[in-house]
């Protein structure tokens, strides 16, 4: 299934069906008076976050949606129907915003996450409702309200725990396949990640962790090169990045240490939040190196890189060191959910639906 992030739609919430101005008519009761009932309400659009969803396929060619108006009130204290409402089902980590002002909506960030996107038209009311003892025969009604109505832009945030970060060709597919269960596309030319990719590694039986691979950043991607940034909402929400260079880039003019500088300034960027949080230097691809020079060669990627919380040396094309990396990763994430408890409590609280 082709992956999409990014989608624009309407949502149209049902109008409230009118009153109804009837009177009472049967035989041998005469002045029966007013019996006008009241229109049904209009269905509301919602939407819901399904953990089985990662795409936004779904609103690809279907742009426009619809819930049903309430039907109007009828003789004989009928009510009119309700609409049913319309349920949206989308990725966890999706965020609507209102397309015109950029205002951000809701974040549905858990599964089973709902929000209201655009409320139905309550229903009007019927003549019954104005009988008084000075107005016997009411002729009063009132008609239905419309409908809210909405454009919507939608993106999707992937949930992961960590994110790797690089330039093409730095070893990131590479390394995801190595710690986990996820094939993202392996080649030996540039840009062979097109979208990201998720994989769940496990530490143990009860104790595992989320990465994500998104496509390679190059210098300039905050102005449109390569691929752009766009990919950089989806390490968002992560706690930790990790920042892969390639240790023997096959360029022998390369200068893994500027092109490394670079992408930390597209960070600086795209999101100052985003450069703040944690991040360590892995250094991919040590098996190229001479064993004599490694040590000297990795000392000197350490030093230029500038002020690192942590680094590690690796090889991803054989697995080497890269159980020492998952035990210390799951570690720091560990810690990390100690220290902010408050977090996790508050983001249960948001999952209320709206009223």
């Amino acid at each position: 299934m082709k992956f999409f992030d990014e989608a624009r739609i309407e949502v149209i919430a049902g109008n409230g069906g009118n009153g109804s101005a009837s009177f009472r008519r049967e035989k041998y009761i005469p002045r029966g008076g007013p019996d006008g009932g009241d229109g049904g309400r209009g269905g509301s659009i919602w939407a819901i976050a399904d953990s089985n969803l990662n795409t936004l396929i779904d609103f690809r060619y279907t742009r426009i949606f619809r819930a049903q108006h309430g039907e109007n009130g009828r003789g004989k204290d009928c009510y009119g129907k309700g609409g049913e409402d319309m349920l949206l089902r989308v990725p966890v980590g999706t965020v609507f915003s209102d397309l015109h002002t950029g205002e951000v909506l809701v974040d549905l960030d858990h599964d089973g996450k709902r929000a209201l996107l655009a409320k139905g038209g309550q229903g009007g009311l019927g003549n019954l409702h104005f009988k008084s003892s000075v107005n016997r025969a009411p002729r009063q009604f009132t008609p239905g309200e419309l409908g809210e109505r909405r454009e919507l832009q939608l993106e999707l945030k992937v949930m992961a725990d960590v994110g790797l970060l690089g330039l093409p060709n730095a070893g990131k597919s590479t390394l995801i396949r190595a710690v986990s269960a996820a094939r993202p596309k392996v080649a030996d030319y540039p840009f062979t990640t097109l979208q990201p990719n998720l994989g769940v590694v496990r530490v143990d039986h009860q104790r595992s962790f989320v990465i994500a691979d998104i496509p390679g950043l190059i210098e300039g991607a905050a102005e449109g090169a390569g691929l752009g940034h766009r990919f950089l909402r989806h390490l968002q929400r992560t706690r930790l990045l990790l920042h892969l260079v390639d240790a023997s880039p096959f360029d022998p003019e390369a200068d893994p240490i500027r092109d490394a500088q670079a992408i930390v300034d597209e960070l600086r960027k795209y999101d100052p939040s985003l450069y703040e949080k944690p991040r360590w230097l892995i250094i991919n691809k040590i098996d190229l190196l001479p064993e004599e020079s490694r040590a000297a060669r990795i000392a000197e990627l350490v030093a230029g890189y500038g002020p690192v919380d942590r680094h590690f040396a690796l090889s991803a094309i054989n697995g080497a060191g890269c159980q020492e990396l998952i035990f210390a990763i799951m570690a720091h994430l560990e810690q990390h959910k100690r220290t902010q408890p408050q977090t996790e409590e508050e983001s249960e609280d948001d999952a209320q639906a709206p009223d």
